[in-house]
């Protein structure tokens, strides 16, 4: 085998682990968020403030807050480690097709450039974060609902293995895979739109931040900073667009034999709830992945910096 085929499989791997590290450590620390989302999206009466006052007055309100951890920290982990492993592949791959306009890889980093992965046209972009994130989603959708029913208060259960022994009893194999459509409908777009806006707030912060240091190059520090800005400027604009989708997939994986499927779901959550059902959460849901995408990418992105340099 070659030297560059091993520095090939080398980068590869670490861009898997890169991923399952940042993506982990951000889990963790927003758990507290992402229960509260589950809790307000899971009923038209409930309401943030309520919601979190709920478990303050529970019995133990620090645990509470970080109920269902484990599913969340294994699912984003090992989601994250799917995705961005897909994800350079697919961008690898896609720098490498021949000079097609806005699709291969013939684009030329601004000055100062903050990243370090491939640069791609904007439809690129799109077609790679859109098809990682959907294949990633697809595998580990099954720890997903787990991790939602777990977290609802519509279920007693004690233990993820009772949970997975109840959903298959009553639901079979497929109960696994409650509101994978609508998470797929949610999570394509996002990620598509999420990579795009990313890399294009990344070219020009970069060449911001370059031109205030008059320096052709980032540094370390600034580099950090144009990241985890341009992930939030990502993460808000792309989830705000694709709520709906979000609230509708909890909805379905709450309750499946009452909301059936995607389009049914939308159809009674409308007549029953109005629009405002489509936004449950969002406050919550834009806080959460404002900082966990942000905190995730600008993690992994450092680790992969590193790492090549370390090759080098």
């Amino acid at each position: 085998m070659s030297n560059g085929a091993q520095k090939q499989k080398a980068s590869s791997a670490f861009h898997i682990v890169a991923g399952l590290g940042s993506g982990a450590t951000s889990a963790f620390l927003l758990q507290p968020a992402d229960l509260l989302k589950t809790r307000v999206q899971q009923s038209h009466a409930a309401s943030l403030t309520q919601a979190f006052r709920d478990i303050l007055n529970g019995p133990h309100p620090v645990r509470s807050l970080w109920r269902g951890v484990t599913p969340s920290v294994i699912r984003t982990g090992c989601g994250s480690a799917l995705y961005f492993g897909m994800l350079n592949q697919m961008r690898q791959y896609a720098a490498g097709l021949p000079s097609v306009p806005l699709v291969s890889g013939d684009v030329k980093p601004a000055k100062g450039s903050s990243s370090v992965l491939p640069k791609l046209g904007n439809a690129a972009n799109i077609t790679t974060g859109a098809l990682a994130r959907v294949a990633a989603g697809l595998i580990v959708n099954p720890i997903t609902v787990l991790k939602v029913r777990y977290e609802s208060t519509h279920y007693d259960y004690t233990s993820m293995a009772g949970a997975a022994k109840d959903i298959l009893a009553k639901e079979g194999f497929r109960g696994f895979f409650a509101g994978f459509g609508a998470t797929a409908v949610r999570d394509a777009p996002y990620a598509g739109l999420y990579v795009l806006v990313y890399e294009q707030a990344k070219m020009k912060l970069g060449a911001l931040a370059s031109s205030a240091a008059e320096n052709s190059a980032v540094s370390a520090s600034s580099s950090a900073s144009v990241n985890f800005t341009s992930g939030v400027i990502a993460a808000v604009s792309a989830t705000t667009i694709t709520n709906p989708f979000d609230a509708i997939k909890t909805r379905l994986q709450i309750a499946p034999g009452k909301y059936g499927n995607m389009f049914r779901a939308a159809s009674r959550m409308l007549q029953e709830e109005g629009i405002r059902s489509m936004f449950k959460g969002l406050s919550m849901r834009i806080g959460r992945k404002a900082l966990s995408s942000a905190f995730t990418w600008t993690v992994y992105e450092e680790l992969v910096r590193r790492a090549e340099k370390a090759l080098i």
